[in-house]
């Protein structure tokens, strides 16, 4: 993690590995168009609308949109994923502001919309998942 990450709240530096990781497994299981790996960084319960406005509203749901999606026209997008922000709501739950780059394969920066993201990542029985999300797209 960076140091340029603005962090507000007492959050460990172990906890924003953590949330961190997260957000990472996440951009690579979107990069690698894995609808699986992508999922399984959700909890089980979750909430996530995507930049589309669609709400997905478990883990399956996220699993039955991403495989077509992926397949289908995120095909070939990509992105970079950067922790902007952490905010301690309370203990074992964060909110992470993420802004989202559009990139070629290689991770090569391009022309494109790119993304404002808020995920709320919490602590659960196996491991810190993605609670809650909204994703919007911001214009290149």
């Amino acid at each position: 993690m960076t140091d340029d990450v603005l962090v507000v709240g007492e959050i460990s530096r172990e906890t924003r590995e953590a949330v961190t990781g997260v957000v990472k497994a996440l951009e690579e299981a979107f990069n690698t168009k894995d609808p699986i790996a992508l999922s399984e960084q959700f909890a089980v319960r979750t909430s996530w609308s995507n930049a589309m406005g669609k709400r997905l509203d478990d883990r399956e749901a996220i699993v039955e949109f991403s495989v077509p999606a992926m397949k289908g026209f995120l095909g070939e997008s990509y992105a970079r994923y950067d922790v902007v922000k952490l905010l301690e709501i309370a203990p074992d739950v964060i909110a992470v502001n993420v802004a989202q780059t559009p990139t070629d394969r290689a991770g090569e920066p391009v022309e494109g919309a790119r993304g404002a993201t808020l995920y709320v990542i919490s602590r659960q029985p196996d491991g810190w998942k993605i609670v809650a999300g909204q994703n919007t797209a911001v214009p290149a």
